[in-house]
C-alpha cells in the first residue's frame, strides 16, 4: 500500500484550518497543522512533510519568514503560499522568498487540491536531465546540486531551467511551463503570474544586467527563450 502524502497546514483562522484538513484528508493525505508561526516554523524545518501550506499573515513568526527558513535549510521542499488576494506585493515577496506557487484567497478548494496534486506530482518526478547547463554568457549550472558557483537555485528554479534548456531552439509560452514545470493540466484554468516572476528571479540570480536579460530572452507573443553557449 502506498504511503500517503503527508501536508502541514500552518492557517490561524480555524475554520479555514479546520476546512482544509477535512477536504485533504478526504482526498487521502496525512494532514497536521499549527495556528501560528512559531509551531508552524518549528514543525515545517521537522523534515516530515511532503509538502507545506503557508498562510502569510500568522501570529508570531510570518509566512514570509517561514518560507526563507525553509529555503535556508531545504531548497527542495514544496511550498505552495496562502496570499490575500488583492496584494500583489505578498504574491512576489512569497515566490521570491522561493515558494513554488503561490493561491489567492478566497480560493477554489477543487483548484486549491489540484495545485497541490500537481506540485507533490512534480516534486516526486525522476525525469533524466542534463547534470550541466551552460548559458551563452559564460555561466556553468550545476543541475544535480542546485548551483552555479556561489548561486544558489531552488528545487522549481531547476525544474524551469532544464525544460527551457531542453526546448532551446525555440521560445517556450507561459502555458506550457505551467503544464510542463508545475504539472498543472490545461483545464485547470489557472490564474498565475508564477511563471513571469520565476523568470524574474532567475534573471536578477543569472544575468549579467537583469534589466538587459541575454540568457533568458522574451519572445513577444510566443514566451521565454534560454540562449545556450557551446
Amino acid at each position: 500500500m502506498a504511503q500517503k502524502a503527508r501536508l502541514l497546514v500552518v492557517e490561524d483562522e480555524a475554520a479555514i484550518r479546520s476546512g482544509l484538513v477535512d477536504v485533504f484528508v478526504y482526498h487521502g493525505y496525512e494532514v497536521e497543522t499549527a495556528d501560528n508561526g512559531d509551531d508552524g516554523l518549528r514543525l515545517a524545518l521537522s523534515g516530515k512533510f511532503d509538502l507545506v501550506l503557508l498562510d502569510v499573515m500568522l501570529p508570531g513568526v510570518d509566512g514570509f519568514e517561514i518560507c526563507n527558513r525553509i529555503r535556508q535549510q531545504d531548497r527542495q521542499q514544496p511550498v505552495i503560499m496562502l496570499t490575500a488576494k488583492s496584494s500583489d506585493e505578498d504574491i512576489v515577496q512569497g515566490l521570491t522568498l522561493g515558494a513554488d506557487d503561490y493561491v489567492a484567497k478566497p480560493f477554489s478548494v477543487t483548484q486549491l487540491v489540484l495545485r497541490v496534486q500537481a506540485v507533490l506530482r512534480r516534486s516526486g518526478s525522476a525525469e533524466d536531465t542534463a547534470r550541466e547547463i551552460r548559458l551563452n554568457n559564460g555561466l556553468v549550472i550545476d543541475s544535480a546540486n542546485l548551483c552555479a558557483g556561489d548561486i544558489v537555485f531552488t528545487r522549481r528554479e531547476m525544474e524551469l531551467l532544464q525544460y527551457l534548456s531542453q526546448q532551446a531552439d525555440r521560445p517556450v509560452a507561459r502555458e506550457e511551463l505551467l503544464a510542463r514545470v508545475w504539472g498543472y493540466a490545461n483545464h485547470m484554468e489557472i490564474e498565475t503570474r508564477t511563471v513571469d516572476i520565476h523568470i524574474a528571479k532567475l534573471r536578477r540570480k543569472i544575468e549579467i544586467d537583469a534589466s538587459s536579460p541575454e540568457a533568458i530572452v522574451t519572445v513577444r507573443g510566443a514566451g521565454y527563450r534560454l540562449m545556450l553557449g557551446e
